[in-house]
């Protein structure tokens, strides 16, 4: 029996998305091996969509194991604990301003910098309200990157929310699998 693949998940603070990022965890929970990745300001803030602590709680339960929280403990990631994918759902603009821009500040950049390094494959489940403004030059930098693939993206709500875009999260396995294999997911966009 082979062993399973060893996925990096990184939670950010897209709060309203959480639910569905953990469902996405559990599902992966059956297939892989997930280190749990979070950032710190999905641990530390509570919202009207759940309290950090319960994230954490969740998190561990269906990881097995507890959710990698500063530099230091995701730095080893890359060369000392190689993953086969690192998986960050949700992403938020910030990240993913921070990955465009080589910014290393939390567990979540440090585990896909670690993981990009070693060439293997990053993953972006992204979920923000600045796509289509200011993070529209990120994307276009990130989906240019060796190694980096994108969960397709999606308006939301064009009415109301011109800007945003969130990932289709029942397309991120199908993503993943696609991505170790060295291929983007077509279409990109929805």
């Amino acid at each position: 029996m082979s062993e399973k693949l060893r996925i990096g998940f990184g939670i950010c603070g897209s709060f309203c998305t959480h639910s569905r990022a953990l469902n996405v965890m559990k599902k992966l929970s059956e297939s892989y091996t997930l280190f749990p990745i979070i950032s710190d300001i999905s641990k530390n803030t509570d919202t009207r969509f759940g309290k950090s602590d319960e994230l954490v709680v969740k998190m561990t339960e269906i990881c097995g194991r507890k959710p990698i929280d500063t530099v230091k403990d995701a730095e080893p990631l890359g060369p000392s604990i190689p993953l086969d994918a690192m998986l960050i759902c949700p992403c938020t603009g910030n990240t993913l301003a921070k990955l465009a821009h080589g910014i290393t500040d939390n567990a979540v950049t440090m585990a896909a910098k670690a993981t990009a390094r070693c060439n293997r494959p990053v993953i972006i489940a992204l979920a923000t309200n600045d796509a289509l403004g200011a993070n529209l030059e990120n994307i276009g930098r990130m989906y240019n990157k060796k190694n980096v693939y994108f969960v397709p993206l999606s308006q939301d709500d064009s009415i109301n929310k011109p800007y945003s875009l969130v990932c289709d999260f029942s397309l991120t396995e199908k993503t993943l699998q696609l991505a170790i294999g060295g291929k983007q997911i077509q279409p990109f966009l929805k």
